[in-house]
């Protein structure tokens, strides 16, 4: 297994295509220099010692050496063992609503991004606890399988977005279902849910869903996204807002969060519902409830003794620092007389 010990060194790599933008932007500037000096061949002629192919060679090793110099900073290390742990925790499913309506601004920047940044929160309070994540539209999708990998969790969780599920609609029974057939209910742990949507649901029967699911000792618990008042449903072209949805007769709809919905599904799956605000989530108070879920213990797999290799890259960008140095802008006069081709006259 591959880790970063300084992660945060990594963002140095996005100064590579501003030295790819500059470097390209310098090299056009002295061709249009160059020609306007007059007629290409003249030019070359007056400057024979001048190399035009050595810069970007040189160039290319300086941005090798470079990128290695960053990945060796933030220190790759590899996982030479692994172990098998005993871990105690409880299965958590998040299941999390991505449908268009998700996008409504009544919570600051949009009900989605304030989900997002909430489970962002919890993820990294977890300690032991398994979690998973399922996305859900008019369909739902496994995004991530229960796993104690949070690092894979929260990557997983910023690439979520409403473009990932095709069919609109919202099916939180599905996605409840889908749940449920992520869970491995032969490890014995606890399992809860946690639904995070607007409630808009008009696709099944998310309550009979929620129903059977308590039915087999999984809570169902939800947080709602929104306002009663609501607040219309944003159109994006390109990245830019191009307007808002509109119905048949070109009324602009309006999504509000139906908490009547929300609370008829933790009613039957015997979880808690709470609205959320800008401020909080409210995933302190479904946690809370959530802590009551029985831990069990489980089997753990992970890599430990992990070695450094941040030695390899950086002698890689050293060796290519030395080789940039040592090459020339200019062509070698003993090389420049040379021509292996040359046929003499007798």
């Amino acid at each position: 297994m591959l880790r970063f010990a300084n992660p945060e060194f990594l963002w140095g790599m996005l100064i590579v295509p501003v030295f790819i933008l500059l470097f390209l932007w310098v090299s056009r500037w002295k061709k249009r220099a160059f020609a306007a000096l007059g007629d290409k061949k003249v030019v070359e002629a007056m400057v024979p010692q001048v190399s035009f192919s050595r810069p970007w060679l040189k160039f290319i090793l300086f941005i090798a050496a470079f990128s290695m110099l960053i990945v060796g900073a933030a220190d790759p290390q590899i996982g030479s063992k692994m172990e098998e742990e005993k871990k105690k925790g409880a299965d958590l499913m998040i299941l999390l609503d991505v449908s268009n309506s998700m996008l409504s601004q009544d919570m600051a920047p949009n009900r989605l991004e304030n989900a997002k940044r909430a489970l962002a929160q919890l993820i990294d309070n977890l300690h032991n606890d398994r979690i998973g994540i399922v996305v859900f539209a008019g369909e739902a999708y496994v995004q991530l399988p229960v796993t104690t990998d949070y690092s894979a969790a929260k990557l997983f969780l910023n690439t979520i977005n409403t473009g990932m599920v095709p069919t609109q609609g919202t099916a939180i029974g599905a996605a409840i279902d889908m749940g449920m057939k992520s869970f491995d209910f032969k490890d014995g742990t606890g399992k809860a849910m946690i639904i995070i949507t607007d409630g808009e649901n008009h696709e099944d029967d998310a309550v009979a869903a929620a129903k059977n699911a308590a039915e087999k000792d999984v809570m169902v618990n939800v947080i709602g996204m929104g306002s009663e008042k609501g607040a219309p449903i944003p159109i994006f072209q390109n990245g830019k807002q191009a307007g808002f949805h509109t119905d048949s007769v070109g009324t602009t709809v309006i999504s509000k969060l139906n908490e009547d919905m929300c609370k008829e599904i933790t009613a039957a799956g015997r979880g808690v519902y709470v609205r959320a605000t800008d401020a909080n989530a409210g995933l302190n108070i479904v946690m809370g409830q959530i802590g009551k879920v029985q831990r069990k213990t489980y089997d753990s797999k992970s890599f430990k003794n992990f070695e450094d290799r941040f030695q390899f890259f950086l002698a890689v960008a050293f060796i290519l620092l030395i080789v940039e140095f040592f090459i020339s802008n200019r062509k070698s006069s003993r090389l420049s007389g040379l021509n292996l081709f040359e046929v003499k006259k007798t």
